[in-house]
């Protein structure tokens, strides 16, 4: 997966998994929060691991565009 599709599924895991633990806490489910909990911290991982690759292609492309220079 490409950075950005990452982040993309990752801000969409983290808004559903918000919305599943108001709905939990709404209808008393321990569970239903539980799960959106547990949806939220996969987004804000998926949305890191976008980030992290984001870093790395920079890296990389400096790297190269100082080899480059030479």
């Amino acid at each position: 997966m490409s950075s950005t599709t990452d982040k993309i599924k990752g801000y969409a895991n983290d808004a559903a998994g918000n919305v599943k633990q108001g709905v939990g806490k709404l209808v008393g489910s321990e569970k239903l929060q539980a799960e959106g909990a547990a949806q939220e911290i996969k987004g804000e991982t998926q949305v890191a691991v976008g980030k992290t690759k984001d870093a790395i292609k920079d890296v990389a492309n400096k790297t190269a565009d100082k080899i480059n220079k030479i």
